[in-house]
C-alpha cells in the first residue's frame, strides 16, 4: 500500500510560479514510477509529467519547457516545478505513483488568474 499527499497547490497569477510537492509512504520509494497529472473542471484527467526510477523525465507537450518533475528519494517526494502558469493550466493536480498498480493522492488544486 503506497500513500501520496500533494501540497504547494494555491492561487497565483498568469506568469507566475508554483512548486507541487508530493510526499509517498513506503520503503521502496526509488523504486516507483511517479507523475503527475491534472484534471479541470469538465475535462478528464489528463498527463503532465513522469519520472522514472532512473531518473528519465517524459513530460505532455503542454508542460515542456515551463514545467520540471524532479525526486528526492531520500525524502520520499515528488517534485513539479511550474513556471510561465497559464490560465489553462487551472486544474486539480493528481500525484500518482505505479507500483504493480496505479496509486493517487487526494489532489491539490492550481488556479491561475489572467
Amino acid at each position: 500500500q503506497v500513500q501520496l499527499v500533494e501540497s504547494g497547490g494555491g492561487l497565483v497569477q498568469a506568469g507566475g510560479s508554483l512548486r507541487l510537492s508530493c510526499a509517498a509512504s513506503g520503503r521502496t520509494f526509488s523504486t516507483y514510477v511517479m507523475g503527475w497529472f491534472r484534471q479541470a473542471p469538465g475535462k478528464e484527467r489528463e498527463f503532465v509529467a513522469r519520472i522514472s526510477r532512473s531518473d528519465g523525465t517524459s513530460y505532455a507537450d503542454s508542460a515542456k519547457g515551463r514545467f520540471t518533475i524532479s525526486r528526492d528519494n531520500a525524502k520520499k517526494t515528488v517534485y513539479l516545478q511550474m513556471n510561465s502558469l497559464k490560465p489553462e493550466d487551472t486544474a486539480v493536480y493528481y500525484c500518482n505513483a505505479r507500483v504493480q498498480r496505479d496509486y493517487w493522492g487526494q489532489g491539490t488544486q492550481v488556479t491561475v488568474s489572467s
